[in-house]
């Protein structure tokens, strides 16, 4: 009895605790809308889950406690039962993924005329590249990389000069235009997050991988690395800074390329052998 009294207070009190507690996702600055849903759905279906489970654990508790005269009876099979647990299982289970599939499946459908930017992780920073001029980025490769080349640019690549290269940790990118981030790592297992973006991947080394997002919200949020690259994993930080279509281009304007990095490498590296 006191059992079945526990667990009841268990589903009341974890009841109480979600809807009265502090801590909500962050507001959303991004068209994943839909990872929110998926999110809300899937607490839903599993909280419907834990409260049937335990309930009917603490009747049994108390509707079969031990009392003087009453005799246990075994029963092998319920068919009955077993029809109903069945169907109401494959019921949410299908709840869970098939909504799961149609969302999975416009993240990975990038729209045509989609910017395309690269987010590169090493450890404990990020770095960025952007088509120049030609709206085209060179090919990269690791066996290209060098100290004034960190990004692994292909120095033979035409299309590789005018891209522009950021290696503070800060990305710009225009409001409302769709961005596909093409994602490399330079030595172990990182993951590209933005909170308020909802959208995240991981970047594992020797794969190109990606996500595509639309900026909604003028403003600036923290990129974050969300898988464990090691001691200085907490201060792998970026900025994302979401602007206006001329406070983009003003930004780009400001910004080096590839070629222009190299040369001035070269000459700071000459100055220094010189001394």
């Amino acid at each position: 009895m006191t059992v079945a009294l526990i667990m009841v207070l268990v589903v009341v009190a974890s009841l109480i605790f979600h809807f009265v507690n502090p801590w909500r996702a962050t507001p959303i600055a991004s068209n994943w809308g839909f990872i929110d849903d998926m999110t809300a759905l899937t607490f839903w279906v599993t909280s419907a889950g834990f409260v049937a489970v335990v309930l009917f654990m603490a009747y049994c508790l108390f509707r079969f406690r031990h009392q003087p005269g009453r005799t246990a009876v075994y029963e092998p099979e319920n068919q009955k039962l077993e029809g109903w647990l069945a169907a109401v299982t494959t019921v949410a289970v299908v709840m869970l993924l098939a909504p799961g599939l149609f969302v999975w499946h416009q993240f990975i459908t990038v729209p045509e005329g989609a910017l395309e930017v690269e987010a590169v992780g090493v450890q404990w920073s990020w770095s960025f590249r952007l088509p120049g001029a030609d709206k085209k980025m060179g090919a990269s490769d690791v066996r290209f990389v060098e100290g004034i080349n960190s990004l692994g640019v292909s120095p033979a690549d035409p299309k590789s000069q005018d891209d522009l290269i950021v290696t503070n940790g800060e990305l710009h990118l225009p409001l409302g235009k769709p961005v596909k981030v093409l994602l490399r790592s330079m030595d172990v297992l990182h993951d590209f997050y933005v909170p308020e973006i909802r959208a995240k991947m991981d970047l594992v080394p020797g794969i190109v991988s990606f996500l595509w997002f639309t900026p909604t919200k003028i403003g600036e949020y923290e990129i974050l690395c969300a898988a464990y690259c090691g001691l200085g994993h907490p201060q792998m930080r970026g900025k994302l800074i979401i602007e206006s279509a001329a406070d983009y281009s003003k930004w780009l304007e400001g910004q080096q390329t590839f070629a222009q990095s190299r040369k001035t490498d070269i000459i700071h590296n000459n100055r220094a052998s010189s001394q």
